[in-house]
């Protein structure tokens, strides 16, 4: 069985511009590690694969070295492909379940909005072994008295606009039995 993988540049108007990914609908779920190979094979900041599950979407992200909880424009990219290819209708919400629960998409016109869960700031500890800081910290660390406040959280809503970007012959991958 082949199955078609649709690189799409998310945050974009146009080809090759915003932030790239590989979007793969698949008909059941698979393997992880052909997952990750395909990952690695695309060479792009994530692969999404996406199967039907429970009314919506089962989604998974992977990096080319491994999966992660939760990507934004791999998102984005996906709800995209599931419109634009007809897997859903252009009115009906995008549902993904993902290791960070359930994420939804909507289309509002050419935009698409996402949905994200959000996680308040909790104290931490500092690290075990803090090296001696200056008064304007090593590069890298942030002053704990600038740390963000629970009131300028950001929100979790946010749109965005993505076109997707085919190579001409298109990529057609065999499914590993």
């Amino acid at each position: 069985m082949g199955l078609r993988i649709v690189q799409v540049d998310a945050f974009a108007s146009r080809p090759f511009s915003g932030n790239p990914a590989a979007v793969c609908i698949l008909p059941a779920p698979q393997d992880e590690r052909w997952m990750q190979d395909v990952a690695r094979e695309m060479n792009l900041a994530e692969t999404a694969f996406l199967h039907p599950e429970n009314e919506g979407y089962r989604l998974r992200w992977f990096t080319p070295a491994v999966e992660v909880a939760l990507c934004g424009h791999a998102t984005l990219a996906s709800a995209h492909v599931l419109w634009e290819e007809g897997h859903l209708p252009a009115g009906r919400q995008a549902r993904f379940h993902t290791q960070s629960g359930l994420l939804t998409a909507d289309r509002a016109g050419d935009w698409i909005e996402l949905d994200f869960p959000a996680t308040p700031p909790a104290p931490a500890p500092p690290p075990p072994a803090s090296p001696p800081r200056s008064a304007s910290g090593p590069a890298g660390w942030a002053d704990p008295s600038s740390t963000t406040s629970s009131s300028s959280i950001p929100k979790t809503r946010c749109a965005a606009s993505s076109r997707t970007w085919r190579r001409s012959s298109g990529w057609t991958l065999a499914a590993s039995s």
